[in-house]
Order: structure tokens, then sequence, then C-alpha cells
């Protein structure tokens, strides 16, 4: 999940119309910017439950540092709200208020305090504060105050971090620093951790929780190898969508990022992911326009289907509201789809999330949502909104388990840390994260001995079973 990258005008436009992402009244939500300043009543200093921000507020805009144990630290980034998370607010009581990107979605609340907390004004030079051992001490502390699954993982956290400190006084430059930091991270096989570094002028990633499919096709991501052959499955997969899913009669749209077509009474719909639906590269990346127009057509095909296939099984994510205003197409009206909470959030309320009736053209017809173990973040939450849907059957294989939206900490070294910091749970309490949400039908959809080729193929298994059920109504 990433946080939103609409321009001022769309999120104005967003306010005003109230369309079916808000999940409250958006006459609650202000602009903090007012006149290119903050908004007078924002002016003090603020810290986020959960999430790890405190804000200094002032006339001259907005200061963002990151916190965590006994840390705190200025965020080295340029910009003023580089992650897109302080476009609005509200207030919630005296001392507290709540920042949003966009109506409806993420609040992030904030209690004000007296002062900036003295860790936060450290005046030693910056770089001479902080060594490679003081960086690994400070991931360390990050993980414990906001990461969500140690114990899904079996990971007992303060020890491991009680490890790493006997070691600290070796770490003494960025090599050593990074494999500290990769042992230090070994078993947290979360696809919603990152860590980038530059050393000696070289990029070095770490990055776990790897769909074992792509895995086994040696197409996950990490190498310029496995990149190659990244590419290549996924130019498989989508000729076997257009190609034999669809016999040369399906259509492409959204930057090739959705496809849909007819196989006789049953409607298909392939949706890659929830972000770059846009062909202009300047647009941002959760522009809604050419979905919209994609959907638009998708669902005037499906009109007179008996059932509907909707595929995420290659989709890894993008954005949040994208996936609830896709949902909205198959809804009948407003149900409860989940709850979120921040690691950490004391005394904040769960915050709500329901998929809404799309105000646009819609299929309200038997549908039947794929999921695989690639299936991830935005994608996963898109599963949880379709899961509220009378008229939706989830089957195929449990996605990947990493619905919290991550967290952005660029480190004081330049590196860049990214992990989550949120619960979600299903209307029953149900979470999710680390374990993966399960399908209501088991059905293998990326067989073992045909990874590459296999997909097509089990999807035409799954419209003859549909065409059986239909016919036995």
């Amino acid at each position: 999940m990433r946080a939103a990258a609409l321009s001022v005008s769309l999120v104005l436009a967003l306010l005003t119309l109230g369309t079916a992402i808000a999940q409250d009244s958006a006459a609650q939500d202000r602009q903090v910017m007012v006149a290119g300043r903050p908004a007078p009543v924002l002016h003090g200093v603020w810290r986020s439950r959960g999430y790890g921000y405190v804000l200094r507020v002032g006339a001259g805009g907005i200061e963002l540092f990151h916190v965590a144990g006994l840390f705190c630290y200025p965020d080295p980034r340029p910009a003023r709200d580089p992650d897109h998370l302080f476009v609005l607010y509200r207030e919630l009581n005296s001392g507290t208020v709540a920042f949003s990107g966009l109506p409806g979605q993420t609040r992030y609340v904030f209690d004000r305090l007296t002062e900036l907390p003295a860790a936060c004004s450290e005046r030693v030079p910056y770089r001479a504060l902080w060594p490679p051992a003081r960086v690994a001490a400070l991931v360390a502390a990050t993980f414990a105050d906001l990461y969500p699954s140690f114990a899904e993982r079996g990971i007992d956290w303060a020890a491991r971090t009680a490890e790493m400190q006997r070691t600290l006084d070796s770490v003494t430059d960025d090599d050593q620093l990074f494999e500290a930091l990769r042992a230090l991270l070994a078993g947290v096989e979360d696809a919603h951790v990152e860590l980038h570094a530059r050393i000696a002028g070289k990029e070095r990633t770490l990055l776990p929780g790897q769909a074992r499919t792509l895995a086994l096709a040696g197409a996950a991501p990490g190498s310029d190898r496995n990149a190659a052959r990244e590419e290549q499955w996924d130019n498989a997969y989508r000729r076997g969508v257009l190609e034999v899913v669809l016999k040369g009669r399906g259509r492409a749209g959204a930057n090739g990022q959705v496809f849909w077509g007819r196989a006789g009474e049953i409607g298909y719909l392939n949706l890659l992911t929830f972000e770059g639906f846009a062909a202009d590269p300047r647009s941002p990346a959760d522009d809604p326009a050419a979905l919209d127009a994609a959907l638009d057509a998708a669902i005037a095909a499906f009109r007179g289907a008996r059932a509907v296939i909707v595929d995420i099984s290659a989709n890894d994510g993008g954005f949040d509201w994208l996936a609830q205003r896709v949902a909205g197409r198959f809804a009948d009206r407003p149900r409860l789809a989940y709850t979120k909470i921040a690691i950490g959030a004391q005394g904040a309320e769960p915050q709500p999330f329901k998929v809404a009736p799309s105000n646009r053209a819609r299929y309200l017809g038997p549908v039947y949502l794929i999921t695989s173990d690639i299936t991830l973040s935005a994608a996963e939450v898109f599963a949880l909104y379709m899961r509220a849907l009378p008229n939706v059957i989830h089957i195929g294989e449990t996605t990947r388990g990493a619905f919290s939206d991550t967290i952005n900490k660029p480190l004081p070294n330049g590196w860049t840390l990214v992990l989550p910091g949120e619960i979600y749970r299903d209307p029953q309490g149900q979470s999710y994260e680390a374990r993966g949400l399960p399908p209501q039908r088991r059905f293998e959809v990326f067989p073992p001995d045909d990874l590459r080729n296999g997909h097509a193929r089990r999807v035409l298994v799954l419209m003859e079973d549909i065409r059986r059920e239909l016919a036995a109504r």
C-alpha cells in the first residue's frame, strides 16, 4: 500500500463530490495548507500514535521528524510532505488531530506536545551523530516500535536486538552495517520490508518475502538476472490471458494493466496492479481516469453475463483507495470490509473501511475472485473489500500476507528502510498479516509443473467448473 499521490486539485474535487471512497463525512476534513502556509490551528509540536512521527508546524511550514525508542532525527528529504500524509486534517478533540492524504483514507492521529523532544534537537554535526553502529541500533528500535508480526513469524526481537548489541563495536563501516542489518532481519520474510543502501557507489538491497511461485519460476525481484526472468514470466502471463483465456478477442486498457473480455456467458477481468494506470509518466501513480474508463468498457462487455471472474492472481498491489474504487463496481450497498489500526496507537479507535457502490456502471451478478501467493498488499485489501460482498466467491490460493501500509523511514546515513506498521482485521476480527488471506474455495492457480504458462489453462478449467455450476441452478 502506498500513500496517495494525487494532485491538490483532485483531492479538492473528491472532497467536493463526496465520492464513494470517503468512509465518513468529508465535511470534517480541512486543508492543511491555506494560502501556502499551514493552518494556524496546527501550529505547534505533534507526535503520532504509531508510525514514529513528530511534526513541528509553524508559519514557515511543516518539519517532519522520525522517532524510535530514544532516537529522533529530522527527515532528510527536501519535500515538505514527501509521503503525502499531511494534506488534510480534522480536529478530534482538544489537543488531538488526525491527518490524511485523501478524504476517507488512512488517518494519522497526532497529539499535541508542549515542546519538541530533546532528542530531536541534538546539535552535533548530522553525519558525525550517526556512525554505522548507531544506525543499526536505530533500525532495531524502529522495528521494536512499529513492526506488527514478530509473534506470527516466531521472532523474539528483544533477544535478537540484544545479540546485535553485543557485536556493535565491530560495526564500523557501511559493509559491516549492511551485513549486521541482514542478520538482524533474517527470517523477517515480509514483502513490505525493504532496505535500500548505496555502498561505494553501488546499490544494495534487501527484499525479503518474495512469492514462492515467482521464486520457483526464477522471476522474484532482486537482481538483473531475475529482472529478465520476471519480464519473461510477465509477458507469458499476459499472452496467456489474451490468447488462451480470451482467445484473441480480449481488450487491454489503463496503460496495459487491465484486461477484459467474454468467454460465452462468463466475463473475465484481470487487474495486474492498483497503480500506474495513466500512460503519461507525468501523471500521479494513482490517477484513476484511465482505470475508470477501462472498467466502464469492461462492465459494458459483461452486460448479460451469468458470471464474472475477477483475476488478481498476479497483482502485487498499489493504492488501497483504488482497490476500494474497483470493488465498488460490484457492490450493491455499503458494507464494512475491514478495520485497521497502527501498532502502538494507544487510545486510538480502529478505523473502519467500507466498500460502497460506485456511481458508475456496475455488475451485480455472481463474481469469482482469483488470488494466489503473488497477490500482495493493496490487492489483498481488494480481496477484503470483495469478500464483504455477498455475490463474490473467493477462490484460488492464499495471498502473501502483507496488508499494512508501508512506512518509509529514510535513515540518517542516506539509506532507506521500509516496513509495515498496521494491523488490518476483517469484520469478524481476524487479521491475516503474515499468514495471508486463505480462499473460501481452494483452486490451484499456478501448476508447479508449468509455472510460466499454466495459469491460463487453469482459468479455462475454472470457467468449465462455473458453467457446470450455472447449469445446475
